[in-house]
């Protein structure tokens, strides 16, 4: 079972041990990143340019035992639209996809921003080329997102 919770620094130095390849960078990152590998300062410096932000957040998926197994951001596209979430940079843990943490995670994501941030729309971004996404994506809202 996983949790939601507001992403920590800390937490970098575990979510940039998944990327393992620049292919996968390119599908995470979708080009914001300018190297591969990418280090646990590199992102921490790039959402550190958002921290007072309060339009966008990350935030990081966990098990009751507090191991680490998903990332994501969530975001208002328009600063004048508080009825709007984009997800955004989803990743799960490379060890441990295709066990469902991804729906799982989204879920709670799509969740938090109807439940609690009452939005009226939920968006994410997806690459044609990223087929495991998509499957995940679809199984949960068919039609959505292709």
């Amino acid at each position: 079972m996983l949790r939601l919770r507001p992403y920590k620094p800390c937490d970098a130095r575990v979510i940039t041990q998944w990327i393992k390849d620049e292919y996968s960078l390119h599908l995470w990152g979708s080009n914001k990143y300018e190297n591969y590998p990418i280090t646990p300062e590199d992102m921490n410096r790039y959402y550190d340019k958002d921290k007072n932000n309060d339009k966008i957040w990350a935030m990081t998926a966990f098990e009751d035992n507090g191991t680490i197994m998903g990332h994501l951001t969530m975001r208002f596209p328009k600063a004048d639209d508080l009825y709007h979430i984009r997800l955004g940079f989803v990743i799960v843990d490379d060890r441990q996809r295709g066990k469902g943490y991804g729906t799982e995670m989204v879920s709670l994501a799509v969740s938090y921003a109807f439940n609690i941030l009452k939005v009226k729309k939920v968006s994410l971004g997806v690459f044609e080329n990223n087929p495991a996404a998509i499957q995940c994506y679809e199984s949960m809202m068919p039609g959505h997102f292709m």
